[in-house]
């Protein structure tokens, strides 16, 4: 038997008869408690059985590690399918992987509920005290077909992913098969640190013309601490659910009368979005920005124009036949804008040309992923299209990026990162354009946030169909990753409508870019973020009730009166409650409605003219006068302070 030399760390080298598996090498270097899963083998991910024939590099993939973690929740994904299909003899596994925090598998299966749930949870846990060697074994393709052959799922994707010779790994633990290529931990006794969390609808393919799917999520860890750590995280999330937080506030609801994803704006809730649409407006007419308003509904042939019919055909509504053609409601403003610009001759003096709208857009998503405001199908888009020449978008960026930093400075956000989404040249079918424009265009967005000195990430495969974008990526309560406003550069829309301008010569050019922007992203998406950021407390300038008046008792009434009467004169949101409810019940009633401050009215203070104050942090404050906190409230308001400091702490 010949050895080998293996380097593993920083230490010598190490000489092992071939044949020698990873882990064997890992034990004998780190002990049984190296907290490894895998292991790079020069550069390659390795389970723990793979033998070693040759000299070779060992490193250690831990548990804790972002590889390790995948590796953990790929393998807590299949522990999943082993407990399912062994309740549910008849389900069929279709895919499984990891996510961020945890892992999902859809199954061809009857919906089911909590108490399932449950009931999964335990079977997995038996088989992780089962501690099964989780086992690697390789098929020819006649032998995988065999092993998979009462799976139409898994045989469609081993046609599409593997072909007709290949072949293909499989992985097996106790009686469970199931084709994947790996990597995955030595045994189900490493997966101790999981938690199912949820189950929802999914189609197979994500069509919905295809068969109905049971997702069933759950999250996995290294460590129990781990764990701990972000079930602690989903606790506190869940005191910040804008879907609990919106129906306590009053801020919106969805009834499946109008149907799932097309939320009603309540009347807090639309002093909510007028507040935000207002302030846009206002930062829009510092910036030059004229606003227009556009159908939301045009003829198939504009949508043919502009692209999205076919490359976004998916995600808008079916056709209309009427009378005089075919029509889909909008799914972007953008085609609109476009003619809006070309609507009249434009001079070089005119650019750049800014077209905003607060205009509302339909997208037909399945309602298997719609959620609360995140996932709607009518959307209010704080959006605009700039008009420019090629010289002139570097400044129009930097504009829109300023622009997107004292938005999220006003409004509290700080746990967020610039994108830049480019194309995926390995897949060109999603985009329009050549790859020279592709390559160049993006190369100009690189410099302009190289020179802006923004730091930002590079994402392949996220631009739009018709050009690159920065994107602003938003860190929720739940520490997911979401798209929160964009900055998308359009190098197709000159061609596709003829958009041109005379230049200093006179002549015709063509040469005009479009910048498309959302820095408050959709009205829906954004009013989510920010009421799972403020848990619904927010800044006085936005809260929908910025004052509410409590009276000790029905004598207070009159005071109470003219107390709302003179907040309501110089502008603040105020409500009353006079009635005979004792002050203690007031009160919880009215906090789960969040107004900025709470007036409380009696006997001193309508002798003396003064309120007696309560902030939502629980601070209070008797004997102000009332010309002063109207004096102070007014001054917070106008500053669209993002503090709730009004008054000193006076417990």
């Amino acid at each position: 038997m010949s050895m080998i030399s293996v380097e593993i760390g920083s230490e010598e080298p190490h000489e092992y008869a071939n044949g020698i598996s990873v882990g064997e090498v890992i034990l004998n270097v780190h002990g049984k408690r190296s907290g490894a899963v895998a292991a790079l083998v020069d550069g390659i991910e390795r389970d723990f059985s793979y033998e070693l024939e040759t000299d070779c590099s060992v490193e250690p993939i831990l548990g804790d590690s972002d590889a390790g973690l995948y590796i953990l929740r790929h393998s807590c994904a299949h522990l999943l399918a082993q407990a399912v299909t062994e309740l549910f003899p008849d389900a069929k596994p279709t895919i499984g992987p990891p996510i961020d925090h945890g892992f999902y598998y859809d199954f061809y299966m009857d919906p089911i509920g909590d108490e399932e749930l449950r009931v999964i949870e335990k079977k997995m846990n038996e088989h992780v005290r089962a501690n099964h060697k989780i086992v690697r074994e390789e098929f020819d393709n006649a032998g995988l077909r065999e092993v998979i052959a009462d799976n139409k799922f898994k045989l469609e994707i081993m046609d599409e992913k593997i072909g007709e010779e290949v072949g293909s790994s499989a992985y097996r633990q106790g009686d469970f098969i199931d084709m994947c290529r790996g990597p995955h931990a030595p045994s189900t006794s490493h997966l101790r640190f999981f938690k199912l969390t949820s189950t929802s609808q999914a189609y197979w393919r994500a069509d919905s013309k295809r068969e109905p799917l049971t997702r069933i999520y759950g999250m996995c860890y290294a460590t129990k601490e781990g764990l701990k750590a972000r079930q602690q995280q989903i606790q506190e999330a869940g005191k910040r659910d804008h879907k609990k937080i919106g129906k306590e506030m009053e801020l919106y609801m969805i009834d499946e009368l109008i149907g799932k994803g097309l939320p009603v704006w309540l009347p807090n809730g639309e002093i909510l979005k007028s507040e935000i649409e207002r302030f846009a407006v206002e930062t829009e007419e510092t910036y030059g920005y004229d606003r227009v308003t556009t159908p939301v509904l045009a003829k198939q042939q504009l949508f043919e124009c502009s692209g999205h019919l076919p490359h976004y055909a998916d995600s808008m509504y079916p056709p209309m036949e009427m009378d005089d053609g075919t029509y889909y409601l909008k799914a972007m403003n953008c085609p609109m804008h476009h003619l809006v610009f070309r609507n009249k001759k434009r001079s070089y003096r005119d650019l750049p040309i800014r077209i905003a709208e607060y205009g509302t857009v339909y997208r037909n998503e399945l309602s298997g992923t719609l959620t609360g405001l995140l996932r709607v199908r009518m959307l209010s888009m704080n959006d605009a299209h700039i008009y420019c020449t090629l010289d002139q978008v570097a400044s129009e960026f930097a504009d829109n990026i300023r622009m997107v930093q004292d938005y999220y400075a006003t409004f509290g956000f700080t746990n967020y990162h610039f994108r830049l989404s480019l194309w995926d040249p390995e897949n060109t079918d999603k985009y329009i354009g050549q790859h020279e424009t592709w390559e160049a265009t993006q190369n100009h967005l690189r410099k302009i946030l190289d020179d802006l000195g923004v730091d930002y990430v590079e994402a392949v495969g996220e631009a739009a169909f018709y050009g690159p974008k920065i994107d602003i990526q938003f860190t929720t309560a739940l520490g997911r990753e979401e798209s929160m406003s964009t900055i998308q550069l359009d190098f197709a829309a000159k061609e596709r409508f003829e958009l041109s301008y005379k230049d200093e010569t006179g002549a015709e050019n063509s040469e005009v870019f479009v910048i498309h922007r959302a820095p408050l992203s959709t009205h829906e998406r954004f009013v989510a973020f920010l009421t799972e950021h403020w848990i619904g407390n927010f800044p006085t300038w936005l809260s929908p009730i910025q004052v509410q008046v409590i009276t000790i008792s029905e004598k207070h009434k009159e005071y109470a009166a003219e107390v709302s009467a003179a907040l309501k004169t110089a502008g603040v949101r105020v409500k009353v409650d006079d009635s005979d409810a004792t002050i203690g019940k007031k009160i919880r009633m009215h906090r789960k409605m969040r107004p900025a401050y709470m007036l409380i009215l009696g006997e001193e203070e309508a002798t003396g003219s003064t309120v007696s104050i309560r902030a939502r942090n629980g601070d209070q404050c008797k004997g102000i006068s009332l010309n002063d906190f109207i004096s102070q409230i007014s001054e917070e308001i106008s500053n669209r302070s993002g503090e709730l400091a009004l008054v000193p702490s006076e417990k």
